[in-house]
């Protein structure tokens, strides 16, 4: 059985470290972190019954690197690196022939390339099908408001980076308008040429986020900010998001203070066959069967998760997402792959909540009052 490994890592220090090690929940969240740049690696899951409709299975593991969203952002880039060769190498001890690098270890230094050199076993971004699943994402929710993308106002906050070059490029050919969002206008500005050569939608940029938000119906935010970038002010009546980022780019204050508008998780995909989550001791053994949750429901999975479960399954043990490009062919081959096995967008979440019919409604209603 082909295996595979995937690399997490906490997206708040001290809750999620206290998982771990009770401890922490009473320490400052400084100390926690300050702590954790010298913890090992450990090996927190291990996920059987992932069941292609081909027939073919896989198994793999979730490795923890210890290390803040903060750190992994801050640190000396070497010392990173260092952490998250140290987790590949585990994955390979372990047997699995692929790791794919969640969350923000996959946007570190140069975006996995170093991470593959180091190591004897592949290595995946999962950003492919992480833009796959996003634009899908964004056509579905536009369905549900009574929409069409061909007259709307689409905006990718967060333009500039590998995921949301891809995702504006691919909603380009649909939209009516795209504004294209981020820090800085110049690294923006080759991306926004690159789209009016295609010439369907009219397209802007701007790194001012509440001029690029303020009317638009659509909003794909894939940044790699740590803390959250989207506001209650930022939206319009009758907005949708598909919030890509991990950490989350949308306050929770949104969905506290506006009922006006739909958030969605992006990229939550259901994993075929009956996955089964369970944690480890630290070395890959299970002791006790003790369900592993990281906020999903049972048997679904991030995209870039379910991209290196995937070319698993497809006995495709090569890097196939790395550095900081996603081209479209990369995005509609894991779109083809996903098909195959049986991988398929989950139901709508929101704040780890399910999307309910009368969230729908109420919003679908503020789209005809607007």
């Amino acid at each position: 059985m082909n295996k595979f490994a995937f690399i997490v890592h906490p997206l708040d220090i001290r809750r999620d470290i206290a998982k771990k090690f009770p401890i922490a929940r009473y320490m400052p969240e400084s100390l926690v972190s300050a702590a954790m740049r010298h913890v090992p690696p450990m090996v927190v899951a291990h996920l059987t019954g992932i069941r292609s409709i081909t027939g073919v299975e896989t198994e793999g593991w979730f490795i923890a690197c210890p290390l803040s969203p903060q750190q992994l952002l801050t640190l000396p880039v070497d010392e990173v690196y260092g952490r998250l060769i140290q987790c590949g190498n585990l994955a390979q001890s372990l047997g699995a022939g692929i790791v794919g690098l969640g969350a923000l270890t996959s946007v570190v230094g140069d975006g996995g390339i170093t991470i593959q050199r180091a190591l004897d076993i592949a290595v995946t971004t999962g950003n492919s099908y992480t833009v796959a699943t996003a634009v899908e994402g964004a056509r579905r929710e536009v369905e549900l408001m009574g929409m069409s993308l061909s007259k709307a106002h689409v905006a990718i906050v967060g333009a500039a980076g590998s995921i949301g070059r891809t995702c504006a490029t691919l909603l380009e050919r649909e939209a009516a308008r795209l504004t294209l969002i981020g820090r800085n206008v110049n690294k923006l500005m080759p991306v926004a040429q690159a789209l009016q050569h295609q010439g369907h939608a009219e397209v802007t940029v701007t790194d001012n986020i509440d001029q690029g938000l303020q009317s638009a119906d659509v909003v794909v935010t894939v940044t790699s900010a740590v803390d959250a970038v989207i506001h209650p002010q930022h939206l319009k009546r009758g907005a949708v998001v598909c919030d890509v980022a991990r950490p989350r780019d949308v306050s929770v204050r949104v969905a506290q203070e506006r009922n006006d508008v739909l958030i969605m998780e992006g990229g939550v995909v259901a994993v075929p066959g009956e996955m089964r989550i369970c944690k480890t001791n630290g070395n890959g053994t299970v002791d006790k069967p003790q369900p592993f949750s990281f906020g999903f429901p049972p048997g679904t999975a991030y995209a870039c998760m379910s991209e290196t479960m995937m070319l698993a399954l497809d006995n495709r043990f090569e890097p196939f997402t790395l550095g900081k490009e996603v081209s479209v062919a990369q995005a509609e081959e894991t779109a083809r792959m996903a098909r195959k096995h049986g991988f398929r967008l989950a139901g709508f979440r929101s704040f780890e909540r399910a999307v309910t019919d009368e969230d729908i409604a109420r919003v679908q209603q503020a789209v005809r009052r607007r």
